[in-house]
């Protein structure tokens, strides 16, 4: 049971920073867990769950307050009549939760990085490299428009 809790936990956390990277292969081709990939000993695994488990219930609150947030937002911009005032401040109070929960997956993140060896974290640093490919890929570089002749030609 505190396996699948740690393994959801990293996946999760992997998920958030390598959003997406399983779409970018073949679906046919199995692709390699990242939580695999890093190959966290048992005593890292232990550590991980305890850094999720420290800030479990501010995690779930703030995640709340964002569902929340969206609701609100949701329902001032449904309102009839529509009030601007109200959706700022629906808008802020978003931005102030998100920012919350940012900071939190930041921080959580930073302590579990210190829990990972060299190897590791080259290897999470991969990761996110290429989730950042996928999710928003190196579009190729423009092509050079060759000069038109004709267009700044004297008309007749």
């Amino acid at each position: 049971m505190t396996s699948r809790i740690l393994l959801l936990l990293l996946t999760t956390l992997l998920l958030i920073t390598c959003t997406g990277s399983s779409y970018a292969q073949d679906l046919t081709a199995p692709t390699p867990d990242p939580i695999e990939q890093l190959r966290l000993t048992p005593e890292q695994r232990q550590r991980v769950r305890m850094i999720f488990e420290e800030n479990k219930n501010e995690r779930q609150s703030i995640n709340r307050r964002v569902r929340e947030a969206n609701v609100a937002l949701d329902q001032a911009i449904d309102a009839e009549p529509t009030d601007e005032a109200v959706i700022d401040q629906r808008l802020n109070e978003l931005a102030t939760a998100q920012a919350a929960q940012m900071r939190m997956r930041i921080y959580t993140e930073l302590k579990i990085r210190r829990e990972l060896r060299p190897e590791q974290l080259a290897t999470l640093r991969q990761l996110r490299l290429q989730a950042r490919d996928f999710i928003t890929p190196r579009r190729p570089a423009p092509q050079r428009l060759r000069p038109n002749p004709h267009r700044n030609a004297a008309q007749p």
